[in-house]
Protein backbone atom coordinates (compact mmCIF):
# COMPACT_ATOMS: atom_id res chain seq x y z
CA UNK A 1 0.00 0.00 0.00
CA UNK A 2 1.03 3.70 -1.09
CA UNK A 3 0.38 6.18 1.95
CA UNK A 4 1.24 9.99 0.85
CA UNK A 5 0.22 12.23 4.02
CA UNK A 6 0.35 16.00 3.41
CA UNK A 7 -0.18 18.64 5.49
CA UNK A 8 -3.48 21.07 4.87
CA UNK A 9 -2.63 24.70 4.06
CA UNK A 10 -3.47 27.20 6.35
CA UNK A 11 -5.62 28.53 3.91
CA UNK A 12 -7.95 25.64 4.73
CA UNK A 13 -6.80 25.39 8.55
CA UNK A 14 -10.34 24.94 10.76
CA UNK A 15 -11.72 23.42 7.45
CA UNK A 16 -9.64 20.34 6.54
CA UNK A 17 -7.71 18.09 9.65
CA UNK A 18 -6.36 15.70 7.36
CA UNK A 19 -5.02 15.39 3.75
CA UNK A 20 -3.32 11.95 2.26
CA UNK A 21 -3.19 9.96 -0.63
CA UNK A 22 -3.19 6.13 -1.19
CA UNK A 23 -2.61 3.84 -3.68
CA UNK A 24 -3.40 -0.50 -2.79
CA UNK A 25 -4.09 -3.81 -4.70
CA UNK A 26 -5.57 -6.44 -3.31
CA UNK A 27 -6.96 -9.60 -5.19
CA UNK A 28 -8.59 -10.80 -2.14
CA UNK A 29 -11.64 -9.03 -0.89
CA UNK A 30 -10.09 -6.26 1.88
CA UNK A 31 -12.84 -5.15 4.77
CA UNK A 32 -12.05 -2.59 7.02
CA UNK A 33 -14.86 -1.35 9.45
CA UNK A 34 -14.97 2.15 10.27
CA UNK A 35 -15.73 4.07 13.55
CA UNK A 36 -16.95 7.86 14.27
CA UNK A 37 -14.09 10.15 13.21
CA UNK A 38 -15.55 13.30 15.21
CA UNK A 39 -15.89 14.84 11.68
CA UNK A 40 -16.90 14.57 8.06
CA UNK A 41 -14.76 12.27 5.11
CA UNK A 42 -13.78 13.09 1.66
CA UNK A 43 -13.01 10.26 0.01
CA UNK A 44 -11.91 11.36 -4.16
CA UNK A 45 -11.38 7.44 -4.84
CA UNK A 46 -10.62 5.99 -8.34
CA UNK A 47 -9.94 2.51 -9.54
CA UNK A 48 -12.22 0.16 -9.07
CA UNK A 49 -15.29 0.09 -7.02
CA UNK A 50 -15.16 1.06 -3.60
CA UNK A 51 -18.66 -0.31 -1.54
CA UNK A 52 -19.65 1.50 1.68
CA UNK A 53 -22.01 -0.54 4.18
CA UNK A 54 -23.49 0.44 7.32
CA UNK A 55 -23.42 4.11 9.11
CA UNK A 56 -26.90 3.57 9.64
CA UNK A 57 -27.91 3.78 5.85
CA UNK A 58 -28.07 2.13 2.45
CA UNK A 59 -24.76 0.81 0.03
CA UNK A 60 -22.62 3.08 -1.88
CA UNK A 61 -19.95 2.80 -4.39
CA UNK A 62 -16.99 4.83 -5.31
CA UNK A 63 -16.19 8.93 -3.95
CA UNK A 64 -17.84 9.55 -1.43
CA UNK A 65 -18.54 11.66 1.25
CA UNK A 66 -19.10 10.63 4.55
CA UNK A 67 -20.89 12.90 7.18
CA UNK A 68 -20.55 13.60 10.97
CA UNK A 69 -22.11 10.46 12.94
CA UNK A 70 -22.24 8.61 16.06
CA UNK A 71 -22.63 5.01 13.96
CA UNK A 72 -20.18 2.69 12.24
CA UNK A 73 -19.86 0.99 9.16
CA UNK A 74 -17.41 -0.72 6.89
CA UNK A 75 -15.02 0.06 3.52
CA UNK A 76 -14.31 -3.11 1.46
CA UNK A 77 -12.91 -3.31 -2.00
CA UNK A 78 -10.84 -6.42 -4.36
CA UNK A 79 -8.18 -5.45 -7.16
CA UNK A 80 -6.98 -1.41 -6.85
CA UNK A 81 -7.82 1.53 -5.25
CA UNK A 82 -6.36 4.47 -5.16
CA UNK A 83 -7.69 8.17 -3.77
CA UNK A 84 -6.95 11.08 -1.93
CA UNK A 85 -9.07 11.18 1.42
CA UNK A 86 -9.70 14.47 3.19
CA UNK A 87 -10.87 15.16 6.82
CA UNK A 88 -12.81 17.60 7.06
CA UNK A 89 -15.15 19.69 10.71
CA UNK A 90 -18.41 19.35 10.75
CA UNK A 91 -18.57 22.82 10.03
CA UNK A 92 -15.84 22.99 7.38
CA UNK A 93 -18.15 19.83 5.51
CA UNK A 94 -21.07 22.21 5.94
CA UNK A 95 -19.08 25.41 4.58
CA UNK A 96 -17.80 23.40 1.53
CA UNK A 97 -21.57 22.03 0.69
CA UNK A 98 -23.15 25.39 1.44
CA UNK A 99 -25.94 24.09 3.74
CA UNK A 100 -26.23 23.05 7.81
CA UNK A 101 -24.68 20.46 9.32
CA UNK A 102 -27.90 18.66 10.42
CA UNK A 103 -28.40 17.89 6.23
CA UNK A 104 -24.77 16.40 6.12
CA UNK A 105 -24.49 15.01 9.54
CA UNK A 106 -25.00 11.06 9.11
CA UNK A 107 -25.15 11.59 5.44
CA UNK A 108 -23.14 8.98 3.12
CA UNK A 109 -23.48 9.80 -0.38
CA UNK A 110 -21.71 9.18 -3.94
CA UNK A 111 -20.54 12.53 -5.39
CA UNK A 112 -22.64 13.13 -7.69
CA UNK A 113 -25.47 13.29 -5.57
CA UNK A 114 -24.61 16.06 -3.54
CA UNK A 115 -24.82 18.57 -6.44
CA UNK A 116 -21.46 20.04 -5.84
CA UNK A 117 -19.87 19.64 -9.77
CA UNK A 118 -16.89 21.00 -8.57
CA UNK A 119 -16.45 17.93 -6.13
CA UNK A 120 -17.83 15.29 -8.45
CA UNK A 121 -15.38 15.77 -11.07
CA UNK A 122 -12.42 15.56 -8.57
CA UNK A 123 -11.65 12.18 -8.60
CA UNK A 124 -11.38 11.98 -12.56
CA UNK A 125 -9.53 15.06 -12.40
CA UNK A 126 -6.90 13.61 -10.38
CA UNK A 127 -6.46 9.81 -11.86
CA UNK A 128 -4.94 11.87 -14.80
CA UNK A 129 -2.97 13.84 -12.66
CA UNK A 130 0.60 12.55 -12.08
CA UNK A 131 1.68 13.38 -8.98
CA UNK A 132 0.47 13.38 -5.08
CA UNK A 133 1.92 17.13 -5.04
CA UNK A 134 -0.27 17.78 -7.73
CA UNK A 135 -3.46 16.23 -6.86
CA UNK A 136 -3.29 17.79 -3.54
CA UNK A 137 -2.87 21.70 -4.80
CA UNK A 138 -5.82 20.36 -7.32
CA UNK A 139 -7.77 19.41 -4.17
CA UNK A 140 -6.28 22.45 -2.49
CA UNK A 141 -7.61 25.14 -4.98
CA UNK A 142 -11.46 23.07 -5.82
CA UNK A 143 -11.93 23.21 -1.89
CA UNK A 144 -10.62 27.31 -1.56
CA UNK A 145 -13.02 27.97 -4.37
CA UNK A 146 -16.38 26.27 -2.67
CA UNK A 147 -15.20 27.75 0.21
CA UNK A 148 -15.30 31.32 -1.08
CA UNK A 149 -18.82 30.66 -2.98
CA UNK A 150 -20.41 29.39 0.10
CA UNK A 151 -23.07 31.13 1.50
CA UNK A 152 -23.14 29.00 4.64
CA UNK A 153 -21.55 30.75 8.13
CA UNK A 154 -21.90 29.30 11.24
CA UNK A 155 -22.76 31.19 14.33
CA UNK A 156 -19.86 32.19 16.02
CA UNK A 157 -21.15 31.28 19.33
CA UNK A 158 -21.75 27.54 17.79
CA UNK A 159 -17.89 27.69 15.96
CA UNK A 160 -16.61 28.48 19.41
CA UNK A 161 -18.28 25.80 21.62
CA UNK A 162 -17.40 23.12 18.29
CA UNK A 163 -13.58 24.45 18.83
CA UNK A 164 -14.29 24.02 22.86
CA UNK A 165 -14.97 20.95 22.55
CA UNK A 166 -12.81 19.35 20.01
CA UNK A 167 -9.65 20.43 22.12
CA UNK A 168 -10.76 19.46 25.65
CA UNK A 169 -11.25 16.07 23.07
CA UNK A 170 -15.41 16.38 24.03
CA UNK A 171 -14.89 16.63 28.02
CA UNK A 172 -16.86 20.10 27.89
CA UNK A 173 -19.78 20.29 29.88
CA UNK A 174 -23.09 21.80 28.41
CA UNK A 175 -23.45 24.06 30.98
CA UNK A 176 -20.05 25.16 30.90
CA UNK A 177 -20.30 25.67 26.99
CA UNK A 178 -23.49 27.43 27.05
CA UNK A 179 -22.22 30.32 29.65
CA UNK A 180 -19.20 30.62 27.34
CA UNK A 181 -21.37 31.63 24.52
CA UNK A 182 -23.99 33.57 26.75
CA UNK A 183 -27.04 31.55 25.33
CA UNK A 184 -29.27 29.42 27.28
CA UNK A 185 -28.41 25.70 27.40
CA UNK A 186 -31.58 24.96 24.88
CA UNK A 187 -30.25 28.01 22.68
CA UNK A 188 -27.26 26.58 22.09
CA UNK A 189 -28.43 22.89 21.79
CA UNK A 190 -30.62 24.00 18.92
CA UNK A 191 -28.50 26.21 16.68
CA UNK A 192 -25.12 23.39 17.64
CA UNK A 193 -27.54 20.15 16.85
CA UNK A 194 -28.42 22.54 13.34
CA UNK A 195 -24.72 24.14 12.33
CA UNK A 196 -22.44 21.18 13.32
CA UNK A 197 -25.21 17.92 12.64
CA UNK A 198 -24.94 16.36 15.79
CA UNK A 199 -26.35 17.73 19.74
CA UNK A 200 -22.95 18.80 21.77
CA UNK A 201 -23.03 15.93 24.15
CA UNK A 202 -23.60 13.11 21.43
CA UNK A 203 -20.43 15.16 19.61
CA UNK A 204 -18.72 15.14 23.17
CA UNK A 205 -19.19 11.01 23.25
CA UNK A 206 -17.85 10.93 19.87
CA UNK A 207 -15.04 13.16 20.26
CA UNK A 208 -13.63 11.20 23.73
CA UNK A 209 -14.05 7.97 21.54
CA UNK A 210 -11.92 8.93 18.77
CA UNK A 211 -9.53 10.42 21.87
CA UNK A 212 -9.05 6.71 23.16
CA UNK A 213 -9.02 4.59 19.98
CA UNK A 214 -6.32 7.02 18.93
CA UNK A 215 -4.53 6.29 22.56
CA UNK A 216 -5.16 2.62 21.91
CA UNK A 217 -3.85 2.25 18.46
CA UNK A 218 -1.10 5.17 18.43
CA UNK A 219 0.10 6.26 15.05
CA UNK A 220 -2.33 3.94 13.23
CA UNK A 221 -1.15 3.33 9.52
CA UNK A 222 0.74 1.53 7.44
CA UNK A 223 3.78 -0.02 8.93
CA UNK A 224 2.72 1.25 12.56
CA UNK A 225 3.43 -0.89 15.55
CA UNK A 226 1.18 -0.44 18.70
CA UNK A 227 2.87 0.55 22.49
CA UNK A 228 2.14 -1.00 25.06
CA UNK A 229 -1.23 0.26 26.07
CA UNK A 230 -3.24 -0.97 29.10
CA UNK A 231 -7.19 -0.43 28.10
CA UNK A 232 -7.89 0.29 31.82
CA UNK A 233 -5.51 3.30 31.86
CA UNK A 234 -6.95 4.80 28.54
CA UNK A 235 -10.24 4.65 29.63
CA UNK A 236 -8.78 6.79 32.95
CA UNK A 237 -7.13 9.10 30.51
CA UNK A 238 -10.18 9.75 28.55
CA UNK A 239 -12.60 10.12 31.28
CA UNK A 240 -14.12 7.09 31.51
CA UNK A 241 -16.00 5.79 34.51
CA UNK A 242 -13.91 2.66 34.74
CA UNK A 243 -13.10 -0.29 32.11
CA UNK A 244 -16.44 -1.35 31.57
CA UNK A 245 -17.75 1.97 30.23
CA UNK A 246 -15.14 2.60 28.07
CA UNK A 247 -16.14 -1.63 26.93
CA UNK A 248 -19.35 -0.32 26.49
CA UNK A 249 -18.70 2.48 24.36
CA UNK A 250 -16.67 0.93 22.17
CA UNK A 251 -19.28 -1.98 21.32
CA UNK A 252 -21.96 0.56 21.25
CA UNK A 253 -19.57 2.92 18.27
CA UNK A 254 -17.30 0.18 16.25
CA UNK A 255 -19.81 -3.01 17.21
CA UNK A 256 -16.19 -4.29 18.46
CA UNK A 257 -15.09 -4.06 22.10
CA UNK A 258 -11.24 -2.32 22.75
CA UNK A 259 -9.23 -5.88 22.76
CA UNK A 260 -10.85 -6.77 19.40
CA UNK A 261 -10.53 -3.22 17.81
CA UNK A 262 -6.97 -3.45 18.82
CA UNK A 263 -6.52 -6.78 16.94
CA UNK A 264 -8.29 -5.53 13.80
CA UNK A 265 -5.74 -2.84 13.66
CA UNK A 266 -2.47 -5.58 14.92
CA UNK A 267 -3.76 -9.14 14.08
CA UNK A 268 -0.50 -10.40 16.38
CA UNK A 269 -1.34 -8.22 19.19
CA UNK A 270 -1.90 -11.27 21.79
CA UNK A 271 -4.04 -10.68 25.06
CA UNK A 272 -0.88 -9.47 27.25
CA UNK A 273 0.48 -6.45 28.43
CA UNK A 274 -0.24 -4.81 25.27
CA UNK A 275 -4.23 -4.95 25.32
CA UNK A 276 -4.50 -5.93 28.97
CA UNK A 277 -7.36 -4.82 31.32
Amino acid sequence: MTYAPAHPPASLRGIVTGLAGYAEHATTPVVRRQGPTGGATLILAWGGPLLVEGFGGPEHHGAFLAGLDDAWGTTSFTGHQAGVQVDLTPLGAARLLGRDGAEVAHLVTGLDLLDVPALAALPERLAGTPTWPTRFALVTTTLTGLLARSAFRPDPEVAHAWRRLAAARGRVPMAELAAETGWSRRHLLARFHRQVGLPPTVAGRVLRFRHASALLVPGAGPDRVPADVRIADVAAACGYADHSHLVREFRDLTGWTPREYLRAWFPDVQDGAAAGS
